[in-house]
């Protein structure tokens, strides 16, 4: 696994469209959908003479140390780390003296410093992809900038807001204006199960539907059919919604989610959710969950949106 996963220049400028895949070493979806968006752009003029590009789209790839060992991380969660403090600390930190997803960062810091280098003057979107361990609906993150929510609204997808109150360290906490001094901001994408082929799919259809909202390649080059399959998936689902709670796990051992929880599955104040320390857990308030965490590794045990507009 290469850090850069491909890179695409356009003959007129644009966007810098940065895709990050692969931060958590089980989620490959997005990593397969990158290389196959850039085999699809490589070919594109051929097929189609018409065809323009504006900008340059970057496909970075995460935990190469996770995904090698088909983990969620080794040391420490990756998509945890993106506080601009500890961001600060790896850089002037030398390789050898740190851990390994500390290394990580490390060089994914550096390639988008380069990135952010060779085109100075453009805007810059980060997209994060990521899938879940339950199934059930596609979604975007997205923060409280205008240009995120706009851009993750042209996806298909229900938006969730609020998120980044209720974990820390994500790409969204760094990639922003307010941390970098350019014009700058970002989302995140998930696109379904681990495991599920389709993920695959969603990803690309996604990627493609970025493109298009950032003008970085014209609308009647995109086919609708990648407009299609984010439709049929988000077909039921709230257009945007708002974190109530993040539940934080206690004891990471025992910790255990009631079996076969689907994303935005409806649960009633008081329902029993999930064991965690010895604890029944019990939903603090009507929602939707999100994100019920059925693997071992991570801190966060689910999430509990309501729905502001369906």
């Amino acid at each position: 696994m290469q850090r850069i996963i491909g890179t695409f220049e356009g003959d007129s400028p644009g966007h810098l469209l940065i895709c990050t895949a692969g931060l958590h070493g089980n989620e490959l979806a997005g990593i397969k959908a990158l290389e196959f968006v850039f085999k699809m752009l490589e070919v594109e003029h051929i097929t189609n003479p018409d065809f323009h590009f504006h900008g340059r789209l970057v496909g970075i790839a995460g935990n190469i140390q996770a995904i090698d060992q088909g983990k969620r991380y080794i040391r420490q969660d990756m998509n945890r780390m993106w506080m601009p403090e500890n961001v600060e600390r790896i850089r002037r930190t030398p390789p050898h003296l740190l851990e390994s997803e500390e290394r990580e960062l490390r060089d994914m810091i550096r390639h988008i410093d380069e990135e952010m280098t060779h085109v100075p003057e453009a805007p810059v979107l980060v997209m994060d992809l990521h899938t879940t361990t339950a199934d059930g609906g596609i979604f975007c993150i997205a923060t409280e900038d205008p240009e995120s929510i706009r851009i993750a609204s042209e996806l298909h997808a229900p938006v969730i807001l609020g998120m980044l109150h209720g974990i820390r360290g994500t790409t969204m906490h760094y990639f922003r204006r307010e941390v970098i001094p350019r014009d700058i901001t970002a989302f995140a994408f998930e696109s379904g199960q681990h495991d599920d082929p389709k993920s695959v799919n969603r990803s690309i259809a996604a990627i493609i539907a970025c493109l298009r909202a950032l003008e970085m390649v014209d609308p009647q080059h995109v086919e609708t059919v990648h407009d299609q399959v984010l439709i049929d998936y988000s077909k039921g689902l709230p257009r945007i919604a708002e974190l109530i709670q993040a539940y934080q796990i206690q004891d990471e051992e025992s910790f255990e989610i009631l079996p076969d929880f689907r994303n935005f599955q409806a649960v009633e104040k008081g329902q029993l959710l999930a064991f965690d320390a010895g604890k029944e857990i019990l939903a603090i308030d009507d929602g939707l969950i999100l994100m019920p965490r059925y693997q071992k590794q991570g801190d966060d045990g689910y999430f509990l949106l309501r729905v502001l507009v369906d």
